[in-house]
């Protein structure tokens, strides 16, 4: 072979090698793009299947005017249910287990979670006495928990996502588990309310759904103020793998968990503004405690707050939607303790 025709075959090779690579990156790109017009489908589709309003209420009374998530600072009330069919309830047995306030503000991107004990001794709206928060549910569902929460931290509430139990283990085994840090040795019930089925050692593990969600309730090995910084902590273990880059495959069966057993009054658009919270992977969390004291004085339990407490948390929440100037720097501790108490059995 001589040198002419050597090179025009080591040339043709190598074109012959460019379009074999720019062929494949272009079938990835198309099928990349084809994959993500499909979650974003999929992800409308169940946004649509999700939402609700939460009575006639439009808009928060503390507003002036209707606030949109990709503009202004705003907050989501979370709401965990237990509404699953071994107990057999109707709606106006149904209580809230969980409630988890979050704000968000737009400037910083970043996020404050507030946990409220669930025998939380505040006014009841809806009722027109004082009651635990976790009673509110029964009434008119969740309105009457977003009056409340409202009446009890002075902010707005904007948006809510209430999620069953079932929503919860199918959200963390869709994501193929999560990875937490269990406090203590552990046996408990389960969703089903079987007894002893979960039993989780100390340390940092892998969970799946039912396991979380028996860490998230457990109530007999410390207390509701632990309780509910564990719930933070299962909160953003979920932020944490549903960010992982391992987590892109499996944002089909999370999409499908949440559409199913999820309701919001947060439209698909909405959702999609939250992306700008964490296109820098996850956003600044700060977390915030109720402090307060055990009351058995009516013989009834109850979860009375500390009024001092109770002002600090409402400051900073103020501040961090700003509703009012952050004049402390409070802000900046609030990650700290706020509240310990002895462990109570719940009385009905």
């Amino acid at each position: 072979m001589n040198r002419k025709s050597y090179r025009k075959s080591k040339s043709s090779k190598k074109r012959t090698a460019i379009k074999i690579i720019v062929t494949l990156a272009l079938s990835l790109l198309i099928c990349g793009s084809a994959f993500g017009i499909y979650l974003v489908k999929k992800a409308e589709n169940a946004a649509d299947r999700a939402f609700e309003t939460a009575g006639d209420r439009e808009m928060s009374d503390l507003r002036e005017e209707q606030v949109e998530p990709l503009h202004d600072n705003i907050s989501i009330l979370f709401i965990g249910v237990d509404d699953s069919e071994a107990r057999d309830q109707d709606d106006h047995n149904i209580r809230s287990d969980a409630l988890v306030l979050a704000t968000l503000n737009n400037e910083d991107k970043s996020i404050k979670l507030v946990s409220i004990p669930r025998d939380t001794y505040t006014y009841i709206p809806d009722a027109g006495y004082k009651d635990k928060i976790t009673h509110a549910y029964a009434l008119e569902g969740p309105s009457s928990t977003i009056e409340s929460v409202e009446e009890l931290l002075e902010v707005p509430v904007d948006y809510y996502v209430r999620m069953d139990f079932q929503a919860f283990i199918e959200v963390v085994d869709s994501l193929g588990g999560i990875e937490a840090e269990v406090p203590y040795d552990l046996e408990e019930k389960d969703e089903n309310d079987i007894h002893g089925a979960i039993v989780l050692k100390e340390g940092l593990q892998e969970l799946n759904g039912s396991e979380a969600l028996a860490l998230a309730r457990t109530r007999h090995y410390d207390n509701d103020i632990e309780r509910g910084k564990r719930q933070q902590m299962l909160i953003e273990s979920i932020m944490d793998k549903a960010l992982s880059a391992t987590s892109i495959t499996k944002y089909g069966s999370v999409i499908d968990a949440i559409g199913d057993n999820m309701r919001t009054n947060l439209t698909f658009r909405d959702m999609q503004s939250f992306f700008e919270y964490a296109k820098n992977g996850k956003p600044d969390i700060d977390t915030l405690s109720l402090k307060g004291y055990d009351d058995m004085s009516t013989g009834i339990y109850y979860w009375q707050l500390d009024e001092e407490s109770l002002l600090e948390v409402q400051d900073i929440l103020q501040s961090h939607l700003g509703l009012k100037p952050d004049t402390s720097s409070l802000s900046d501790n609030s990650d700290t303790n706020l509240a310990e108490r002895t462990n109570v059995e719940e009385d009905y």
